[in-house]
């Protein structure tokens, strides 16, 4: 799996959780985050090149493309020549929030690049219709979970200006369309208030891969042992671990760093 950065720590502990048979690799492009702000076909290519470094390097049977702004840019675009199944975190997400919600009334936060690219629009709109969306965009809200900021007062106030959209349309469940907002969870809660469920994307990914391998042969064994994690990022692997550990928690040991031509 890979991820502009840490966001995605968020799906791999679900997956960690769910299923500890299997081994992971993951890469964090925090030599090139955040990607929220630049032009889709930017991080298009760079999706493409982790992609095939995944694939090519590591022999992985399945790529989760944990990272919104990326699975933004298409799934069906990014798996053209990949010979392995490509699973976002668009659609589970969207699931999980028709299911939270009571009134009917959501929305959906992400970064500039994500909201612009109506990825989540056309998702409720072919899986929940029913739904009516507010959707806004959270710029800098990744920069402060990057700098390990989770609870600061400067992050409240920038909560309380972003999110004033979905608080005034009254929504009564809010997904995180960020790998990153997950951490950002506690002070999300205090802007908007104990009634609005926030809803994650990282378990219900997790819970797609299982089905997505259970009763087939890519499926690993149990009682092969535990599955083995490797981390990879393409910036400062010292910050990297000492942050990611934080966030995940023990199992992000080893960082290794990879590099780009």
């Amino acid at each position: 799996m890979f991820d502009s950065g840490f966001g995605g720590l968020t799906v791999a502990r679900a997956l960690i959780d769910l299923l500890p048979a299997e081994h992971l690799v993951y890469l964090g492009d925090t030599g090139r985050y955040p990607y929220g702000p630049r032009p889709q076909d930017e991080v298009r290519g760079f999706a493409r090149q982790i992609i095939a470094r995944l694939v090519d390097d590591h022999d992985v049977k399945l790529v989760i493309v944990a990272c919104n702004t990326a699975a933004a840019t298409g799934l069906a675009e990014l798996q053209e020549g990949v010979d392995v199944p490509l699973l976002g975190v668009i659609e589970p997400g969207v699931r999980s929030l028709a299911l939270a919600t009571r009134s009917g009334r959501v929305g959906v936060i992400g970064t500039v690049g994500t909201v612009a690219s109506g990825a989540y629009q056309q998702a409720v709109a072919e899986l929940a219709p029913q739904l009516a969306l507010t959707c806004a965009a959270c710029p800098g809200f990744v920069e402060f979970v990057e700098r390990g900021e989770t609870r600061s007062d400067q992050v409240a106030v920038l909560a309380e200006r972003l999110l004033a959209p979905v608080r005034d349309a009254k929504v009564d469940a809010l997904l995180l369309g960020c790998t990153h907002y997950p951490f950002l969870a506690r002070t999300l809660s205090d802007v908007l208030g104990r009634d609005v469920v926030l809803v994650s994307s990282a378990d219900e990914t997790a819970f797609e891969v299982r089905r997505r391998l259970e009763g087939t042969e890519l499926a690993r064994d149990p009682v092969a042992g535990p599955g083995r994690h490797r981390w990879l990022s393409s910036g400062d692997v010292s910050w990297f671990r000492e942050l990611g550990q934080q966030l995940l928690g023990p199992e992000l040991a080893e960082v290794h760093s990879v590099t780009w031509p």
